[in-house]
């Protein structure tokens, strides 16, 4: 399984009130995981475009995925989209499978409570299936993330979900039905409100096409340490910028390197 598949299946300090005359401390960061999804709709007015950047150690493969985020009828809906662009060692550059989303915050609206946001996704062939780039059929997928903030200075989320393909296509043109499974989980250690440490441990059961309605089932494991910040502007921009080592800690997954982030979040008007 190539890195670019697996990880497509594969986003506050405690301290005591202020004081009057002293400015209000900025939120801290909290919709910016990388491998992991966190349970928080984006806020009403405010827009999110994500940059997400992977490359394993050795070779010249890479994938990039730009995500955008809207809130839609306020905070409790919120609709999505990625564009990946993948480059494989032997088959050039090119687009991948666009996944549209559409997002629930089914539980917690702010706060340390327990979130909860059920994703649906259409995923959209536009990627060429015997570039290894797609899978050549149109996808559904489902996501159930939670978030819960046991302590202040610490963060939790899960995720649950299953991918769908009715007709998954390889190389060949030979084509079989596929189920692909997803559970992970993280844990954010809020060293400062801008300043975060991350942990992130992913599990993907993935199937590939091995002959007409044939497949074959291979899991991998990721842990995923980094680190990320953020700067925030008085109009209401806040950058935010991260780095992770990605780790495959299955026998032979070769999936080892370096993972980058960058996100802009912004009031789509004043």
């Amino acid at each position: 399984m190539t890195r670019a598949r697996g990880l497509a299946l594969a986003l506050a300090l405690g301290a005591g009130p202020l004081a009057a005359q002293e400015p209000e401390a900025p939120p801290p960061i909290a919709d910016n995981s990388f491998l992991i999804e966190e349970a928080y709709n984006q806020e009403s007015g405010v827009v999110q475009h994500i940059s997400t950047f992977a490359r394993p150690d050795g070779g010249g493969a890479w994938d990039y995925g730009f995500t955008q985020e809207w809130p839609f009828r306020g905070m409790k809906q919120q609709l999505s989209y990625t564009i990946p662009v993948l480059r494989q060692v032997g088959s050039g550059t090119g687009l991948g499978d666009i996944a549209l989303n559409f997002r629930y915050q089914l539980e917690g609206a702010g706060g340390d409570e327990l979130h909860v946001a059920p994703r649906a996704t259409l995923l959209v062939p536009t990627g060429d299936d015997r570039r290894d780039r797609g899978a050549g059929g149109v996808g559904f997928q489902a996501n159930l993330p939670f978030s819960i903030r046991p302590a202040p200075q610490l963060a939790l989320h899960a995720n649950a979900g299953l991918t769908y393909t009715p007709t998954t296509k390889n190389a060949l043109g030979e084509s079989a039905r596929t189920v692909n499974a997803n559970l992970g989980g993280s844990a954010i250690w809020l060293l400062r409100p801008n300043f975060n440490l991350m942990l992130e441990l992913l599990w993907l059961s993935t199937e590939q096409v091995i002959g007409p309605d044939q497949r074959a089932r291979t899991d991998v494991l990721f842990l995923n340490p980094g680190v990320r910040g953020a700067v925030n502007f008085d109009s209401g921009l806040q950058i935010v910028p991260g780095v992770a080592y990605t780790v495959g800690l299955s026998d032979g997954s070769g999936e080892d390197g370096l993972f980058l982030y960058l996100s802009f979040e912004h009031p789509i008007r004043q």
